[in-house]
């Protein structure tokens, strides 16, 4: 049987109107989808909307009343609660779902999904997947993980293949973009002198916020949780992380300082070459080139520079990952896992 490829299929933007919606369909502009495969899908509020694609006026239908069963695939970055309720809608319909909220990454029976590192687990055995909870079909769906623990297992997968990852202590800067389209317009708008706080937990211009998400009860963040746990679940193994997640004054790109230990002594340029073969990573060529949020902005790869030794720790090493945070972060991966599929001959 002939594999389709994602210009073959229909597909639907759930969120169309925010950020990494917008970014949905830029990507599938670049890869040349037919105007007339996607459906764009949003709140009752943005209904009616008119969205641009292949210089066509895209209109913005409602979610709650939209039939999944003729379409193919759902790119789904509406919010946790929105994903809870249509994403198993969608999946009973016979759609497959690529959901880039937090809802679906932990369930064990659905596989989290970065590509390059892990489409294998797209192989196993679905079955645990179509089982039924509270009358909804959880068959159908695979998670997108988070924007910085994506960026962060494409750095260290590649190296865990040389010699395995013992531990890792990561510290985030990440860029405004994370926190929606409401954030951005709000740094924007105490940049040019309005002091209104309302989507950030303290004012953002100008400084830094040493929190992202709730806290948890033993002091974490919810997103230096995610950091730990996706990563623990993409790799396969409970491996020790450390992670403290810092919102900065950036509109997009999320910068990554890595501390890692392995249980070997490999000597740099071995981890370079491992890191330049590995797809979607790039690798700065000298100790004193690297690279910034706004030299990548979108850019699709994962970029690896200052990476070094670390001397308070044996076998110990450092560096530093920068990525677009809405682009491999979100939704470039999210449709990668669909394009992954389809090449595997998979049925949902």
């Amino acid at each position: 049987m002939r594999r389709k490829s994602l210009s073959e299929v229909t597909i639907a933007i759930v969120g169309a109107t925010g950020n990494v919606g917008l970014a949905f369909l830029k990507i599938l502009e670049e890869r040349c989808v037919p105007f007339e495969n996607i459906t764009a899908l949003a709140s009752a509020q943005s209904a009616g909307k008119i969205l641009a694609y292949q210089g066509k006026s895209l209109p913005v239908h409602n979610l709650e009343t939209f039939d999944f069963s003729h379409t193919d695939i759902g790119l789904f970055s509406p919010g946790a609660a929105v994903s809870a309720v249509y994403a198993p809608k969608a999946a009973a319909q016979g759609c497959l779902v690529m959901d880039n909220t937090s809802y679906f990454r932990m369930d064990p029976a659905i596989p989290l999904i970065v590509p390059e590192i892990n489409a294998a687990a797209l192989l196993r055995d679905t079955e645990p997947r179509r089982r039924r909870d509270a009358g909804r079909s959880w068959g159908g769906i695979i998670a997108n993980p988070n924007c910085s623990t994506i960026q962060m297992v494409m750095a260290l997968h590649p190296i865990d293949l040389i010699s395995p990852l013992q531990r890792v202590s990561v510290a985030t800067y990440q860029s405004v973009s994370g926190g929606g389209k409401g954030a951005v317009d709000e740094l924007y708008a105490q940049t040019a002198g309005d002091p209104t706080v309302a989507h950030l937990p303290k004012t953002m211009a100008y400084n830094v916020i040493p929190q992202i998400d709730v806290f948890l009860e033993d002091g974490q963040t919810k997103e230096e949780w995610k950091m730990v746990a996706e990563t623990q679940k993409i790799l396969g193994k409970p491996l020790k992380i450390s992670a403290t997640c810092v919102r900065v004054p950036v509109v997009c790109g999320h910068s990554e300082a890595i501390h890692f230990e392995l249980a070997d002594d490999v000597p740099l340029e071995t981890l370079r070459q491992a890191l330049r073969a590995f797809p979607g990573v790039r690798v700065a060529d000298s100790f004193a080139t690297y690279d910034t949020p706004l030299d990548i902005a979108g850019s699709d790869d994962v970029f690896v520079s200052r990476l070094r030794k670390d001397a308070a720790i044996e076998n110990g090493y450092q560096m530093w990952v920068v990525a677009d945070n809405v682009r491999k972060g979100a939704a470039l991966n999210a449709v990668q896992i669909a394009e992954t599929f389809l090449a595997l001959g998979l049925k949902k």
